[in-house]
């Protein structure tokens, strides 16, 4: 009872001793002033005591408790003077009239970390990399330090492929993601985000580590309907160019749908190239690629822009639309159409060097190429923690052809090609938990047909194919019918530190291939000028993965042991052959991650590669007019090692990404190639069984720095390459050996708020040894200067300038092109009006030079005139 009276003496002490003041803020009229503040200070200090805020009437009142005799109190509004007053120290009523007053804010400028970093997820934030002269995202990429878009439009990060390109999480293009980088406007985008060590199946991320990065775009908006519309038409010859691509992203839904078309020498089928490293490496593992038989002579393309020297018509139309369904399905349908019409012009001069003499021809060529295609892939998935699922079937047909004009040594000759593709294909994949493992169920089953046709006038090869006695024409046909699958089953276990993944499975090729020879003068020509050739391929596989994460350390080790089976016939040729063989192809990795800015990684492997069909036939095939190839030897068999390591240094804070990689390819071939050269530069090529070997060093580095302060960014990068291997060239065993050394730079960097200047330089050096003849290097470089200028916030011109200079045979070549471009912005309706005049001083010849095994090859090649286009462009 006394602990109970004690309680309750302190309790009303507590309340006594607290002190009220109240009362109403005004001002000069009497009129509430809402949210004052305020404050009970300590006498002569900013300490404060309690604080209130003022309510719509202008009432307030504070409670608190203090010891002091006197207090001060002081009122602060926004707009108005601020009061402070010395009171005593006891409860009280307190009215304040504040007096107005105007003040004048001191300039800030806050400024934000361009690229920031949470975990393995890298941010690049668009609008500190964006300039006015860019319109999409893939524009503001190409400034990104760290990352790198080459000229294919294939995005690397530090020196490497990136694995996906995901928008808002989702993989909308499987691997096509040209179309939304040169499509999508980067306004849209707030970031891009570069997932490293980034797993895409999820059900597999807590088991499998990856050190592949992947690629996020980051919208500013949940739902987000875009895309870009522009028109434009010109003159010399008569130019247009269109194209309308519409997006929508929203949580659900995904859609890019595009229309374009062109004759100025833009190459957008580019867009529909598969660029992510997965989709290219099953590209090549199920064999799905188009592959030509047959072609006609070609001009080397020049190494610079497409537009100077690109020829075309081009029509290319695509829709791709991404649904996410229940229980985490998501319904992906990719359907594209390409149509393009291609002419090159210009002339080759060609030295073959040979053990005994060099021998060299003059070509004039005129070529016209028409390609038609059809894409379809359909997807359905489901990616969930505990559950994967993707089936994909495709769909792609190509309906090409080719026509060539050449003039050999004054002699006139005609090329006709048919060069058609077929495919369809299933991909299953399939990952599901049984007890403490995940099960992992793939297949792929795939058709293709090949049906090609070659026909030449007139005649070539005379001492082969007509008892050395000219003739009007021969005709090459070619049909390859394959049918190939790949399937497999494993099961993936975390045990501690370790992820052991066990695989057993099986492929199946089997391939008919049927070609014919025949000629005006001789429609059987014999067994040896037609192929009825019977290919089956098998492999039978199990390997083991294990995987070992621990602190820095990072270990993979694959242990594959493979049964090959081969069996080849052409029976008519009574040929055949047939191989059974067991390979151990172990490979290992390892990463180490020395801190949060170094890593260090390298992988050594053994591997054996047997040839394909087109690297064995026992009958001639008339691969293009001046090419007849006859490959009677036994299957083409390669053993290979190779070696990397790699140190990589990104440091987001500090803007700064470094890497070096060093790659040594070692091959002993059990097969050597001979090539015949006759005059009139015409080849045969056989081979023989003998072993050599192939020895390939290769050394690149980049480094990229952007300075913020005075918005720079600067690129360094070298690659040396060394090639030593041998040939026969003329019954002659030569000993060859190619070199080439680059080395580029690039800036981007403002000079004023008005001024933007981009450079770009590229230096290549190539040296060919044959035998102990040391022949001439070739060097050339490249310079690319553009001026940009602002001259008003909606006005954008620019200078485009390239420099390219070629150190030829006997002579040094140089060219200069310069481009004008100048835009106008309505910015109330985002419409750009543009005035492009391309190739200003009317450069419309290009020469340069090649270099390849045993042969100097020297082009001139027919560029674009000078052009004017006018364009309308909007942004969706």
């Amino acid at each position: 009872m006394k602990k109970f009276l004690y309680l309750i003496l302190l309790i009303s002490n507590a309340i006594y001793s607290q002190i009220v003041i109240k009362g109403y803020v005004t001002d000069a009229y009497y009129k509430p002033v809402p949210n004052s503040s305020v404050l009970i200070l300590k006498k002569g200090t900013d300490d404060v005591i309690a604080y209130a805020i003022s309510d719509s009437k202008g009432f307030y009142n504070v409670t608190f408790s203090s010891n002091d005799k006197e207090i001060d109190i002081q009122v602060r509004c926004m707009g108005y003077e601020t009061i402070t007053e010395t009171i005593k120290n006891n409860s009280n009523t307190k009215n304040f009239i504040l007096n107005e007053k105007s003040f004048e804010l001191k300039e800030i400028i806050v400024k934000t970390s361009p690229i920031k970093q949470k975990g393995d997820t890298i941010k690049y934030f668009v609008n500190s990399f964006s300039k006015e002269q860019d319109r999409s995202i893939g524009d503001v990429l190409k400034r990104m330090p760290g990352i790198e878009v080459l000229s294919d439009g294939k995005i690397l990060y530090q020196g490497r492929p990136i694995n996906k390109y995901y928008i808002e999480g989702l993989d909308l293009l499987e691997g096509k993601y040209n179309l939304a980088n040169e499509n999508l406007p980067f306004k849209e985008v707030t970031q891009v985000q570069i997932l490293e060590n980034h797993q895409p199946i999820r059900a597999l991320d807590s088991l499998k580590f990856s050190d592949q990065a992947a690629l996020n775009i980051k919208l500013k908006n949940a739902y987000t309907f875009t895309g870009q519309a522009s028109l434009g038409s010109g003159f010399n010859p008569l130019l247009w160019d269109a194209n309308i691509t519409p997006m929508l992203f929203t949580k659900k839904t995904q859609m890019l749908a595009t229309y374009q078309t062109n004759n100025t020498g833009v190459n957008v089928a580019s867009q529909l190239k598969k660029l992510t490293i997965e989709d290219l490496i099953n590209q090549f593992e199920n064999n799905s690629e188009k592959t030509d038989w047959l072609s006609i002579q070609q001009l080397a393309t020049p190494n610079f822009s497409e537009k100077r020297w690109l020829d075309n018509n081009i029509h290319l139309l695509s829709g791709n639309y991404l649904q996410k369904l229940n229980n985490n399905y998501e319904l992906r349908i990719n359907l594209s159409y390409l149509n393009d019409y291609q002419q090159q012009k210009g002339y080759t001069n060609t030295e073959f060097i040979t053990p005994v003499n060099t021998i060299t021809i003059l070509e004039e060529k005129y070529n016209q190429s028409f390609y038609n295609s059809l894409q379809t892939n359909i997807t359905l998935q489901k990616n969930a923690d505990k559950n994967y699922f993707k089936n994909s079937l495709e769909f792609q047909g190509f309906w090409d052809s080719q026509k060539g004009n050449t003039v050999l040594n004054n002699e006139p000759i005609n090329q006709q090609l048919n060069n058609e593709f077929f495919r369809i294909s299933n991909n299953l994949k399939n990952i599901f938990p049984l007890g403490k493992q995940m099960i992992t169920l793939n297949s792929y089953v795939g058709l293709n047909k090949t049906p090609q046709t070659l026909t030449v006038n007139p005649g070539q090869f005379e001492n082969i194919l007509n008892n050395n006695l000219p003739y009007d024409e021969v005709k090459q046909q070619v049909d390859l019918n394959t049918f190939y699958t790949n399937n497999s089953i494993s099961f993936t276990k975390a045990i501690k530190r370790f992820s052991i993944e066990p695989k057993v499975g099986f492929q199946i090729e089997n391939q008919q291939l049927n070609s014919e020879i025949l000629t005006s003068e001789n429609f059987n020509l014999g067994n040896e000028f037609s192929n009825n050739l019977d290919w089956f391929r098998s492999k039978f596989y199990f390997n083991i993965t294990t995987q070992y994460k621990k602190n820095k350390w990072r270990f993979e080790l694959t242990t594959p042991i493979n049964h090959h089976t081969f069996q080849i016939k052409d029976n008519p040729l009574q040929s055949s052959e047939n191989l059974n063989q067991v390979t151990f192809e172990p490979r290992l990795s390892v990463i180490y991650d020395v801190n949060s800015f170094w890593k260090i990684n390298s992988s050594i492997n053994f591997s054996n590669q047997f040839g394909t069909i087109n690297q064995i036939h026992y009958a001639y095939i008339l691969q293009n007019y001046r090419n007849l190839q006859r490959i009677n030897a036994p299957i083409p068999q390669n053993l290979n090692q190779n070696f990397s390591f790699g140190i990589a240094y990104r440091n987001p804070i500090k803007t700064l990404f470094w890497n070096v990689m060093y790659v040594n390819n070692k091959s002993v071939n059990k097969l050597l190639y001979q090539t015949q050269v006759s005059t009139n530069g015409a080849t045969e090529l056989k081979a023989i069984e003998q072993e050599n070997n192939r020895n390939n060093h290769n050394i690149s580095t980049r480094a990229s720095k952007y300075f913020s302060k005075i918005k720079s960014n600067i690129t360094l990068n070298a690659t040396f390459n060394l090639q030593n291997f041998q040939q026969l060239v003329n019954n002659n065993l030569t000993a060859i050996k190619n070199q080439n050394l680059t080395i580029g730079n690039k800036i981007d960097t403002d000079i004023t708020d008005k001024i933007n200047v981009e450079y770009q330089a590229n230096w290549t050096f190539s040296k060919n040894k044959t035998q102990n003849q040391e022949n001439p290097t070739v060097t050339q470089q490249s310079h690319i200067l553009n001026l940009n200028f602002y001259p008003a916030k909606n006005q954008y011109f620019a200078i485009k300038s390239e420099y390219i200079n070629n150190n030829l045979f006997t002579e040094r070549t140089e060219n200069i092109f310069t481009d004008l471009i100048y835009r106008y912005t309505l910015t109330k309706n985002k419409i750009d009006l543009e005035f492009q005049l391309s190739n200003l001083f009317n450069t419309t010849n290009y020469r340069t030079i090649n270099i390849n095994d045993f042969s100097y090859v020297e082009t001139n090649f027919n560029l674009r005139p000078r052009q004017a286009l006018f364009k309308v462009r909007f942004t969706l």
